[in-house]
C-alpha cells in the first residue's frame, strides 16, 4: 500500500505498533516454513531472493525480505506507535487516530492490521493451571513443552504443522480435528500455488468464496508434503473429534471425526477434478498422478473414535 501511494505521489504515514515484520519475528515457531514456494514469493517490484525456487523460506528469511522491501520502497514508517482508537473528526471530513504518541489527523485511513490479531484459547481448559497450555503464537519447539503426551486443539495449517513436528520429535500426540479444506501440496508435477494461479482461484472475490472460510491445509515444513490426517494416524497420532466440554482433566469429544475427515477428503477430490478439467480443456502435456487419489485405510481412531479423554491418564 505504501509503495502504491508513493508511486501516485500521495503523502502518507505508516504506523507500526512494534517492529517491521513483528509477527514473523516473535509469533512463529522455530521450525515453521513459509507455505508458498520461493518462486511464488514476491512483493510489487521486489522478488524474493533465493537459491532454490522450489524450497520454502524460514522465518528469518521472511523477516529479512519484508525489512528489505520497506527500505526499498522507502516507506515512511513510524515503529513503536500503537493506534488505540479511530474516529471521525468533528468536521466530518477527516479522521482522527488516537495513538500512543498523540493524535494524528488524516483525510483517509487504511486499516491494514491483518487477520488473527488476538490469540484464542478454548475456554474449556482455560482455568486448569495443572495443564500446561500454549497458543500457537507462543509455541517455539517440542523442547519447550513438559515431558509427556501433547493434545493439539485445532486442525488448521498451524495445528497440523505443529502436530507433525511433535510426532516427528517422538511425542505422543492427540489431534482434535475440526472442519478443514485439504489440498495437495503438489499435483501432476506442479505445486499447489501454481494450480491456484493458472485456474484463477487465487483471485476469487471474498463475496464468491461461499460460507466455508476454512484455510487450506498446506505446509512448507520438511520439504513440503501434502497434509493427510490418515497418514498422521498411521504414523501414531490419535485423531479426535472436536472438544465439547471438560470436567477437571476429563475431556468430552464430539462424535464428528468421520464427518470432518470426509469433508476434507471431498474438498481434496473436488480440487483434483478441477485441475484435471483444466488440463483437458487447455490441452496441457502433464503426466497423470494416480497416487494422488490413493486413500489410506481408515485408522482405528476413526473406526472406534474416543468420546472421552482423561488428560491425566494419557499423560498430557
Amino acid at each position: 500500500m505504501s509503495h502504491m501511494l508513493s508511486q501516485r505521489g500521495c503523502s502518507h504515514l505508516v504506523l507500526e505498533r512494534n517492529r517491521i515484520a513483528e509477527r514473523w519475528r516473535s509469533e512463529r515457531w522455530d521450525g515453521m516454513r513459509f507455505q508458498f514456494p520461493n518462486w511464488s514469493v514476491r512483493l510489487p517490484d521486489f522478488p524474493f531472493p533465493h537459491a532454490d525456487p522450489d524450497g520454502f523460506a524460514t522465518n528469518g528469511q521472511i523477516v529479512d525480505f519484508i525489512t528489505a522491501y520497506a527500505a526499498f520502497v522507502a516507506a515512511p514508517i513510524r515503529c513503536g506507535v500503537c493506534v488505540t482508537a479511530l474516529r471521525r473528526h468533528d468536521s466530518g471530513s477527516a479522521f482522527v487516530a488516537e495513538t500512543t504518541e498523540g493524535m494524528i489527523e488524516a483525510d483517509n485511513v487504511v486499516v491494514a492490521t491483518g487477520p488473527y490479531q488476538r490469540a484464542f484459547i478454548p475456554p474449556l481448559l482455560r482455568d486448569h493451571a495443572s495443564v500446561f497450555q500454549v497458543h500457537a503464537s507462543r509455541y517455539r519447539n517440542p523442547d519447550q513443552l513438559p515431558p509427556g503426551a501433547v493434545l493439539v486443539v485445532g486442525s488448521g495449517a498451524s495445528g497440523a504443522q505443529i502436530t507433525e513436528e511433535l510426532f516427528r520429535a517422538g511425542r505422543r500426540v492427540y489431534l482434535s480435528v475440526g472442519q478443514h479444506t485439504r489440498l495437495p501440496r503438489r499435483y501432476r508435477g506442479r505445486d499447489l500455488i501454481w494450480w491456484l494461479s493458472v485456474m484463477g482461484l487465487d483471485q476469487t472475490p471474498t463475496e464468491m468464496r461461499g460460507p466455508d472460510r476454512s484455510n487450506p491445509l498446506i505446509t512448507g515444513a520438511f520439504g513440503g508434503d501434502t497434509i493427510d490426517f490418515r497418514r498422521f494416524a498411521a504414523e501414531g497420532v490419535t485423531l479426535l473429534g472436536r472438544m465439547q466440554a471438560a470436567d477437571h482433566t476429563m475431556v468430552t469429544l464430539a462424535a464428528d471425526l468421520s464427518k470432518r475427515l470426509a469433508y476434507g477428503d471431498a474438498s481434496y477430490a473436488v480440487f483434483l477434478e478441477m485441475a484435471d478439467t483444466h488440463v483437458r480443456r487447455h490441452g496441457l502435456d502433464m503426466p497423470e498422478d494416480h497416487l494422488a487419489r490413493a486413500l489410506l485405510a481408515d485408522p482405528r481412531c476413526l473406526i472406534e473414535p474416543l468420546r472421552h479423554l482423561d488428560l491425566r491418564v494419557a499423560d498430557i
